[in-house]
């Protein structure tokens, strides 16, 4: 049966009658990405917090970020990170490791060096500017939550354009707003008789922040500078150039309207009012990159338009422009890649979980999609200053390929190609072949010093995960050839860093494995289950990508890959590492990712792991895991064929499996959504409806058979 795809998005459409401080929505194209609270601007900042993770005032959800927006405070001297090299025992010898000076305990940096908290927190990225709604004659310009009422906002995910209606001064306001697929252009429809009683837009431009959850810092209007120039335009249109200039980082915002008048009213404050007797306030905001700095130049990543059609380009009418060009290709989107529809009148859990996959596909694509990895609160507010962690690449962007839209994968692996060099100079330094990946970085690759982000290794095979899932999505020889040298590269480092012994091939120590509760121990830290059969299975996917191109077999791959130790077992299940403490019951469960987010190896056996979900299930500490652990759970239910238990994974009952109503993953205060929990979602739901290599033979194989489950386009998993 084919699935009615506009249906299917629509019916799961996010509606908001009342303010929801955890909730508000965003508009985007993975490049770029404008969040915004019930007016349709972000008028209420603070009542939509980020909580700090340290003494500072929190920040907003209602960030405007950019895959190309960085800055960097200049430095009070050149730091490096050979200042935080500490040498490790290995059983090579001394190695090498960038490490920290202070600690990190229950999530707050401790003792931290001037550097070493400088280079963790530059370059950060950067709240472009704030929209809102202002009353430039009150007192108190900034609107209050009881200045709205009667409020009522729809996002229709379909046209990815929002509509928000209330209640201003006793008179009606309807806001439409919208993000251009292709451009990091905001376009606004805004319908009033206030906006001839006093109702104008502010733009607010901030400096950059090196806080943890924070990327605007409105306390230091001297640091940077904002200027105002009118431009030429055709027609009854008008246009405005905003420049902006924060130390080596430089953009500008280009204001388009007709009816449109703009005055510079602070030294970082532009008012945009409608011209006299006008009640419609039609206008596009175009955040563009000048090159300079840190702020670079617009990727290619993102959901844009191909395959769309003629896009509308700016008129008299800007703004709607915008509006008709989000129209026009988000219905591409949905009709592309694939589609999941479940029905189980019986089984409540099924329209949870329907409503789950539609808009984690939503917020993936505007947030996931573009030409960097994303950090884990993507373009809607920074955490961890802004920087993004490899190791959670995989959670972010492996469903693009399940889901058969490979393209939007393609342009944040290539980003591993710019860092090829540094990434060669770490492995060689340590003494090992190939390129060891960082994990904490900036969009210059630059590692961060970390007492456990550098002595993780799980990061390592994703590239060739990756790579391994856009080949199976669309197969071609373009494709072997263009990420060749990453596979192999980092193919190389992995065999390279696996120590032979009378056992077979060992791992660390020094390590620190997926589950980081052992950072305390990462000196002798050694074989964790996880990585010893991601280790096997990524050797062998990067010898067939040799041998698709007719190239010769490394046999120390082959060697490798063969000889790798078996994990650890105590009690009939798999310990998370091979030597004391063995296991530890909080933080991620990651033993069972060697079976689940990895296929089926030589290393591992089915029983054991049957027996380690059903340990994990017992007894875990719940409240320490974090969003994407409960899709791990689900998938290795899932390969171990309990297709209840999988679904009870995905939908389990704890704190940090909250899906709030606009589709968000919500961890903490300091961490109110987390798109790993998205997209790990979205790999499990695949994996689940469309199976596996080797998998049983009947539809849907990981879903209850009391459900009806219909899908199209997925890809099955490895």
């Amino acid at each position: 049966m084919k699935i009615d795809r506009e249906a299917l998005v629509r019916r799961h459409n996010v509606e908001q009658g009342s303010l929801d401080p955890r909730s508000p929505v965003s508009v985007g194209n993975g490049e770029f990405c404008f969040t915004f609270d019930l007016t349709g601007l972000q008028s209420l900042p603070a009542e939509y917090p980020v909580g700090a993770r340290d003494e500072l005032s929190p920040g907003t959800l209602l960030g405007t970020q950019s895959q190309w927006g960085w800055h960097s405070i200049p430095p009070e001297q050149d730091y490096a990170l050979s200042d935080s090299t500490v040498l490790y025992d290995s059983p090579r010898g001394p190695v090498p490791y960038v490490d920290m000076v202070g600690g990190i305990v229950d999530g707050r940096e401790t003792g931290t060096a001037k550097g070493e908290t400088w280079l963790r927190a530059n370059p950060h990225r950067l709240d472009l500017g704030r929209i809102a709604f202002t009353l430039p004659e009150r007192d108190n310009p900034g609107l209050a939550p009881e200045d709205i009422e009667d409020p009522h906002q729809v996002l229709d995910l379909w046209t990815g354009t929002a509509t928000s209606s209330f209640t201003l001064l006793g008179r009606a306001v309807r806001v439409t707003t919208a993000c251009h697929p292709d451009r990091d252009e905001l376009g606004f429809r805004i319908e009033s008789a206030a906006l001839q009683h006093g109702l104008a837009v502010s733009l607010s431009f901030p400096y950059g922040s090196e806080a943890w959850h924070n990327a605007a810092d409105w306390t230091r209007p001297a640091a940077h500078g904002t200027r105002l120039e009118e431009v030429p335009a055709s027609g009854s249109t008008r246009k405005w150039a905003i420049h902006r200039n924060l130390d080596a980082s430089g953009y500008q915002v280009v204001v388009t309207g007709s009816g449109l008048e703009l005055e510079q009213a602070s030294p970082h404050g532009i008012l945009a009012r409608a011209a006299d007797g006008q009640d419609v306030l039609d206008l596009s905001v175009h955040f563009l990159s000048t090159g300079k700095g840190d702020c670079l130049p617009r990727g290619t990543g993102g959901i844009g338009g191909a395959g769309a059609g003629t896009l509308p380009d700016a008129g008299t009418t800007p703004g709607s422009a915008v509006v008709e060009a989000s129209r026009t290709s988000w219905p591409y989107f949905w009709k592309s890649g694939a589609a999941v529809e479940f029905s189980a009148p019986e089984d409540p859990r099924a329209a949870e979980l329907e409503r789950r996959t539609i808009l984690s596909q939503y917020l993936t694509a505007i947030n996931c999609s573009g030409s960097l990895p994303p950090q884990e609160t993507g373009l809607v507010c920074n955490s961890w200053r802004g920087r993004f962690h490899l190791e959670m690449h995989w959670w972010h962007a492996a469903h693009f390929a399940a889901w058969n839209r490979t393209p939007l994968l393609l342009p944040a692996l290539r980003w591993y190609a710019s860092i090829l060099e540094p990434a060669r100079q770490t492995a060689k330094a340590q003494g090992f072949d190939g390129v060891r990946w960082p994990k904490q970085v900036g969009l210059d690759g630059r590692e961060s010093p970390s007492p456990i982000g550098t002595f993780l290794i799980w990061q390592q095979p994703h590239p060739i995960h990756l790579a391994e899932l856009a080949y199976r999505a669309e197969p071609s020889r373009e494709l072997l050839e263009e990420f060749a040298e990453i596979v192999f590269e980092t193919a190389g480092f992995m065999a390279s860093f696996a120590c032979p012994t009378d056992r077979g091939f060992e791992l660390g120590p020094p390590l620190v494995p997926a589950q980081e509760s052992y950072e305390s121990t990462r000196g002798t830290a050694s074989n964790p289950t996880f990585e010893l059969a991601y280790w096997q299975w990524a050797l062998r996917v990067a010898g067939t990508w040799r041998e698709r191109l007719g190239l010769p077999p490394r046999e120390e791959w082959r060697t490798v890959a063969d000889g790798m130790v078996r994990p650890k077992v105590r009690d009939g299940v798999y310990a998370a590492i091979d030597v004391e403490p063995f296991t530890i019951r909080t933080d991620h469960p990651s033993m069972l990712c060697a079976l689940g987010v990895v296929p089926q190896t030589d290393v591992i056996d089915p029983d054991i792991m049957r027996a380690t979900l059903a340990d994990v299930f017992a007894d875990w500490d719940w409240d320490s895991t974090w969003g994407w652990d409960y899709p791990v759970m689900a998938m290795t239910a899932a390969r171990l064929e309990d297709p209840e238990t999988a679904v009870d994974a995905l939908l389990l009952d704890a704190a940090k499996n909250v899906v709030l109503p606009n589709g968000h993953n919500r961890q903490t205060d300091s961490l109110p959504l987390y798109l790993p929990g998205n997209g790990g979602l979205l790999s499990a739901v695949a994996l689940m409806a469309a199976g596996w290599d080797g998998g049983p033979e009947r539809h849907a194989p990981g879903f209850p058979a009391h459900w009806t489950v219909a899908w199209e386009g997925l890809v099955p998993a490895p």
